[in-house]
């Protein structure tokens, strides 16, 4: 069996050579890491996302909440699996804070992403945030989603305020800087983030290659 260690290693080297070969950071990026946003940009759509609870959600059903953070994630990426509980207590601060709201959706098309899998995967953990399912990539790729795990905060107003990882540490073994716990405490002093970009680490996102249709 392929160790998780090996895996994690082999996904950081492919990360690093995709960055060298794309150039230098704003080369071809919209923000400074992410290919669609900037910050301060409006909330793109997301609209009638499937749950692993069986409904469907949209950004309007969270008008009450100050804060909105996206995580886009999977169940099949190790870098993923390692930030679940991570996830979920920033989840659980934010409802009992009662200001925000975690949203995870998984874009992947593999088997082992689908929504049975998911449902699967939110019970067996308990999941205290909506698992969303982003069946067409539409979602994920208006949001410039590039990595499982990949973070977007969205404040009142439905602005983007961060893109990118959720802290510095992607085993949690050493956390030093927790990047959206900070986000979210500057804005709640109504102060700006020091820290808005960072580079996300994880497994790529599975997106569908597009077929060329012959003339």
């Amino acid at each position: 069996m392929i160790s998780t260690n090996f895996l994690r290693q082999k996904v950081l080297i492919g990360a690093c050579l995709g960055w060298m070969l794309l150039g230098p950071a704003g080369a071809i990026y919209a923000g400074k890491y992410n290919p669609k946003l900037s910050i301060g940009d409006a909330a793109p759509a997301l609209e009638g996302l499937e749950a692993t609870d069986g409904k469907k959600y949209s950004l309007a059903d969270f008008q009450e909440k100050r804060f909105v953070v996206l995580a886009f994630t999977c169940n099949t990426c190790p870098y993923a699996v390692d930030y679940e509980d991570r996830i979920a207590a920033l989840a659980k601060k934010l409802t009992d804070a009662g200001d925000g709201v975690v949203l995870a959706i998984n874009a992947n098309q593999v088997e082992d992403d689908l929504l049975p899998a998911m449902k699967q995967r939110a019970e067996e953990k308990k999941f205290p945030f909506l698992y969303l399912h982003d069946a067409t990539q539409q979602v994920a790729k208006s949001y410039g989603a590039t990595y499982t795990p990949e973070f977007v905060v969205l404040d009142e107003h439905r602005k983007v305020v961060y893109l990118g990882a959720m802290d510095d540490s992607p085993d949690g073994k050493k956390i030093e800087k927790p990047y959206i716990d900070n986000v979210i405490a500057a804005l709640r002093a109504g102060k700006s983030a020091e820290i808005a970009e960072t580079p996300a680490v994880g497994c790529a996102v599975r997106y569908v290659r597009e077929r060329r249709t012959k003339k």
